[in-house]
C-alpha cells in the first residue's frame, strides 16, 4: 500500500467518567468517522493521547477499531515512541491485530541526530511487512526530520509516506519535489491542507474531520478535480473551525466539541485539563455557526 487515502482522522480515544477507555464509544466513533468523510483512521496518535495509554489499553483499542471498521477503512496504528525496542514490540502487536499500516513519530525527548533517526526508523520497518507512515512534528518532539533524511528513508521498501506537521511549507514543497512520485506527503495541520495539496501533497491526517469530515473530503475532491475556486471557498469557510479546535492544546478542544455535539468521548487524561469557560464559549459559538449543535 503506497496510498492510505486522502482524509485520515487522527482519532481521539474515548474515556468514561473515570477516565478509563470506553470501548463501546470507540466503536461508535470509529463508525461515525468512516461514514462521514474519513478514508481511514489513525489510531493511537497525538490526538489519541497515546502517551497516557498502557500497552494493554493500546491493544484493546486497536482490536476494537479493527473489528468495527477494518473492512471499511484503512487503519493506521501509531506504534512509535522514543524507544526503538518498545516501538518494535508495539508494531509487531499491531500487525498481529490486523491494522493496515503503522505511524512512527520522531523519537521525542532523547533528540537523536539525523543518522539516529534513519537507524531508528529502519530498524522498526525491518521488523514488519506493513507500510510505514513517518510522523514529523518538531513542535512536540523538538527534532525535525530533515528532507534529506526522509529521502534516505524513502529507499526502504515499506516506508511509503510522511505526515508533515512542521508547519513549514518550504519543507513540504522540498519533500514533494525530491521524493519518489509514489511516496505520499500528508498535511498534519488542518489549516494547511490546501497549501500542502498545492505543492503536491496527497491529503491530510486531520483533527477537524471529527466534526467536518465530509466538508474536508469535498474540499480535497474539488481541488483535485481542478475546481480551485470552490476549494478555496470551502477552505475559507472551514478556517474558523480549524482555528477553534486548536484554541488550546490538542486534543482538549476536539474532545470538548465532540462532547458538546452529543458524541460523549469523555475528558482528556491528566496532565491535560478541560477548556476554560471562555474557551468553551468561543468553541460553542463556532459549533453553532456550523450547525453542529
Amino acid at each position: 500500500m503506497k496510498n492510505f487515502g486522502e482524509v485520515l482522522t487522527a482519532m481521539v480515544t474515548p474515556f468514561d467518567d473515570n477516565l478509563q477507555i470506553n470501548l463501546s464509544k470507540t466503536r461508535e466513533l470509529a463508525s461515525y468517522l468512516v461514514e462521514n468523510g474519513s478514508d481511514g483512521l489513525v489510531v493511537l496518535g497525538t490526538t489519541g493521547e497515546v502517551p497516557t495509554l498502557t500497552f494493554e489499553e493500546k491493544v484493546k483499542i486497536l482490536e476494537t477499531v479493527v473489528d468495527e471498521v477494518g473492512d471499511r477503512a484503512v487503519i493506521v496504528a501509531g506504534t512509535g515512541s522514543y524507544s526503538t525496542e518498545a516501538s518494535i514490540r508495539m508494531t509487531r502487536k499491531a500487525e498481529e491485530i490486523g491494522v493496515d499500516g503503522i505511524m512512527l513519530v520522531t523519537p521525542y525527548y532523547n533528540k537523536p541526530p539525523q543518522s539516529g533517526l534513519v537507524r531508528h526508523f529502519k530498524m522498526i520497518a525491518d521488523k514488519t511487512s506493513l507500510p510505514v507512515l513517518l510522523y514529523n512534528v518538531p513542535g512536540r518532539t523538538s527534532r525535525n526530520i530533515e528532507p534529506d533524511t526522509v529521502l534516505k528513508l524513502s529507499q526502504v521498501e515499506n516506508i511509503v509516506a510522511i505526515k508533515e506537521a512542521s508547519g513549514n511549507l518550504e519543507q513540504v514543497s522540498t519533500l514533494t519535489r525530491i521524493l519518489p512520485e509514489d511516496f505520499s506527503v500528508y498535511s498534519g495541520d488542518d489549516n494547511l491542507i490546501l497549501p500542502v495539496l498545492s505543492v503536491g501533497g496527497q491529503g491530510v491526517i486531520s483533527v477537524a474531520s471529527h466534526l467536518v469530515g465530509n466538508e474536508i473530503k469535498q474540499m480535497i475532491t474539488e481541488f483535485k478535480s481542478g475546481n480551485l475556486l470552490d476549494a478555496i471557498q470551502l477552505n475559507k469557510r472551514l478556517g474558523k473551525i480549524f482555528k477553534a479546535i486548536f484554541v488550546t492544546t490538542n486534543p482538549i478542544p476536539v474532545k470538548s466539541a465532540l462532547n458538546l455535539t452529543g458524541m460523549e468521548v469523555g475528558n482528556a487524561r491528566p496532565p491535560l485539563i478541560e477548556l476554560s469557560q471562555s474557551e468553551k464559549e468561543y468553541l460553542l459559538d463556532i459549533l453553532k455557526e456550523f450547525d453542529l449543535l
